[in-house]
């Protein structure tokens, strides 16, 4: 439910509300737009009509949610979230590219690909530590010394990190070094997990699951709000479907909808969805015409050599190439690429 309060509701008026709901055993959540407040309730519905809320001075109405997810809900929250990722914020006018190697392998492998894509414009460097891979034989990360030889990327170069983390055990060590914490797409249901991850004060990025409807994901998504952590930014990466020919199926009706139904930044990581490095800028520029808030890239000095996903990993060049297309293509979309182009403060 929520609770829309009146254009000119005192703020006296917006703590009783809260309070009386608070006592009578509710969340509430409090959302202040240009023009009116909306109080988000979680609890039984069924006792909210009971306590004659629209009664109370400075109450306009109650309308209930019919979406199960109602923290992640636009209805909940009208405008688009901005989550703040040190100087950087995620939803706003910028948008955010997040690039690097599938996986961590070497310091000097990191470190030049972490040049490379700050000197083209990148904000954030990607990078995995830890791997869950289909196969047990295949590299599985460098774990511990990949999530040093990331800090001393964003020492060297000023960007942001994004991780992913993979259980509850490996998670206190990845919060300690990373900058936005990435669940994948095979953890998006890992509910004991996105319950600890509520627990720390850091950015989530949360992969859609290959298999996992819009709902599901954004049911997700509410798994972490409900325990307190709200900076969630939602990544979609692709689908499973009968078309072998990528990877994935880049699902990019995604973005409208889900900026339709939840005020969460939306990136798109096209790397994963295609497969293919070939066909990653022309899906990255159909993101930000789509609406994203960022896109999420893989590069490699040498793809041919990579431990982890090297055939749809784009090289430095070809990843300058396409920031060039994506910064036209966001300022015919009234936006721009945040962190403009331009030699790192390297030392």
């Amino acid at each position: 439910m929520i609770v829309i309060m009146q254009q000119e509701a005192t703020e006296e008026q917006i703590g009783a509300v809260v309070e009386r709901l608070t006592k009578n055993g509710f969340q509430a959540h409090l959302s202040r737009g240009v023009e009116r407040t909306i109080i988000g309730v979680i609890g039984d519905r069924t006792r909210l009509f009971d306590m004659a809320l629209e009664a109370m001075p400075g109450v306009e109405k109650v309308v209930p949610v019919l979406q199960p997810y109602k923290l992640a809900s636009r209805a909940f929250h009208p405008e688009n979230s901005l989550v703040p990722v040190g100087d950087l914020v995620i939803g706003g006018e910028e948008v955010h590219v997040m690039a690097g190697p599938c996986a961590v392998e070497s310091e000097e492998q990191l470190l030049e690909t972490a040049v490379q894509v700050r000197a083209a414009g990148a904000t954030v460097l990607r990078g995995g530590a830890f791997k869950p891979r289909t196969s047990p034989y295949s590299f599985q990360g460098l774990e511990e010394e990949g999530l040093k030889i990331l800090a001393r990327a964003r020492e060297l170069t000023g960007l942001k990190i994004v991780t992913e983390v993979m259980d509850t055990r490996s998670l206190p060590l990845v919060a300690e070094y990373a900058d936005i914490l990435q669940i994948g797409a095979r953890n998006m249901q890992n509910f004991t997990l996105l319950r600890e991850v509520a627990r720390i004060n850091k950015p989530v990025l949360l992969k859609r699951g290959m298999s996992a409807t819009i709902e599901e994901w954004l049911l997700a998504a509410e798994y972490i709000m409900s325990g307190g952590n709200h900076q969630v930014i939602l990544c979609e990466r692709g689908i499973r479907t009968f078309e072998t020919y990528t990877r994935n199926t880049l699902d990019l009706s995604a973005v409208p909808v889900v900026k339709y139904l939840s005020h969460l930044p939306v990136v798109v990581d096209p790397s994963h969805g295609l497969g293919k490095w070939r066909f990653v800028p022309a899906m990255a520029r159909a993101a930000i015409a789509a609406g994203a808030d960022g896109l999420l890239v893989e590069v490699h000095p040498n793809p041919a050599e990579a431990l982890c996903d090297g055939p749809q990993s784009l090289t430095p060049e070809n990843f300058r190439q396409m920031m060039e297309e994506l910064a036209r293509v966001a300022e015919v979309m009234g936006r721009r690429l945040g962190g403009g182009a331009g030699p790192c403060s390297c030392r």
